[in-house]
């Protein structure tokens, strides 16, 4: 019993180390998990894609779990920065590597990746999705239905376009989407798929979402690292500042109810998107609309932008009680969230954005920016 405490303690100091302290494949705090085979310290989320690896990671808990003196001094001798040192020595510089909260997919293929495909240890000149073409089918939803159809999509360095095609390919895509403008984010829960994807771009002025999945995880995470690769190389050449915004998840998305310009409009439900990079509030009917209703311009302080919660008088059809005001050079725009919660998130999320200091870019996207109402 002595020894099972020595042991624990040993584990317990080991994983606070500045080194250890951090789960080895997403960064959270606190690890209390460790495998015992790659001697690296991990989380609770991350070790339930370690015990699928059981070839290469066995797990135990290093408060619970009995460890004996061979399996510790394995912990020592290693930990996560030998690991990180070994099995991530060549990750591409666009390559995700994800985050606490990320979704589950993303992480399982970093994971996979990193131990079992070991596809970062060697210095390869070519991966799948460094190869300047990438292609295959998705399953992609339609624009004016709910039905997701299998599509052939290309992405291709030579002209930085992702086309998709429809049944007949020899009539050419169906769409040519330049990947200037164009980000991809994981969104299954919205999506209704573990392997969601959701792409956005610019057209004529509006913003336009294609969601799509894979039933395959390894191919979904090929196809995003394959964006983010040919974003990397287009970024590099011609906006080398935004590099670190290869992608990016937005700062804030759900439902507000809103009103028109006179403020005596019916309140509407309305399913809004923060984009911080580009200073938008975007807002669509439902959440998997393919084209936005509206888009706000979100300046900063020193531009006349302000928000603040508020209790807004004497308004019609809101269900809602919680009220936010979004003061701008041209108009007062009043929302409405369901709890106080939401309240307080918007805010928030509203108020980094304001602020912000506006960039150079920030007056090009406002100059072009035309807040409207449908």
């Amino acid at each position: 019993m002595a020894n099972r405490e020595k042991n624990k303690k040993t584990l317990l100091e080991l994983a606070k180390l500045p080194e250890n302290s951090c789960c080895a494949d997403c960064g959270a705090a606190d690890p209390d998990w460790a495998s015992y085979t790659l001697g690296i310290f991990v989380c609770l989320n991350c070790s339930g894609t370690h015990r699928n690896l059981s070839t290469i990671s066995r797990i135990k808990s290093i408060r619970l779990d009995f460890w004996d003196d061979e399996l510790v001094q394995f912990m020592k001798s290693n930990g996560n920065r030998a690991a990180k040192n070994f099995y991530e020595k060549y990750v591409p510089v666009f390559y995700y590597q994800p985050q606490p909260d990320d979704c589950e997919v993303l992480r399982e293929q970093w994971i996979r990746a990193k131990y079992e495909r070991k596809e970062f240890t060697e210095e390869k000149t070519e991966r799948p999705y460094t190869a300047g073409v990438y292609e295959g089918m998705l399953w992609k939803k339609g624009k004016d239905n709910g039905q997701f159809l299998e599509r052939k999509f290309v992405l291709s360095v030579h002209d930085f376009t992702l086309k998709y095609y429809k049944e007949d390919e020899s009539k050419g895509p169906k769409a040519t989407i330049s990947v200037k403008g164009l980000n991809a984010t994981f969104q299954p829960e919205k999506i209704g798929h573990a392997h969601g994807l959701q792409i956005t771009y610019s057209v004529d002025d509006h913003t336009r979402n294609l969601f799509v999945y894979h039933k395959n995880g390894w191919e979904i995470v090929n196809w995003f690292n394959a964006i983010r690769a040919i974003r990397h190389v287009y970024l590099k050449t011609a906006f080398p500042t935004l590099i670190p915004w290869i992608t990016r998840s937005y700062l804030k998305e759900g439902y507000m109810e809103k009103t028109g310009p006179l403020q005596r409009e019916p309140f509407k439900k309305r399913w809004f998107i923060l984009d911080s990079l580009d200073r938008k509030l975007l807002y669509f009917k439902t959440q998997l609309d393919a084209i936005e209703l509206g888009v706000v311009f979100i300046g900063s302080e020193n531009h006349g932008y302000s928000v603040r919660e508020c209790v807004p008088k004497g308004t019609r059809g809101n269900k809602w009680k919680c009220g936010v005001i979004v003061e701008t050079p041209d108009r007062q725009f009043v929302f409405m969230c369901e709890q106080e919660r939401d309240q307080r998130e918007w805010v928030e999320a509203l108020k980094t954005v304001i602020s912000k200091p506006m960039m150079p870019q920030d007056y090009t996207s406002y100059s072009r920016v035309k807040t409207f109402e449908s």
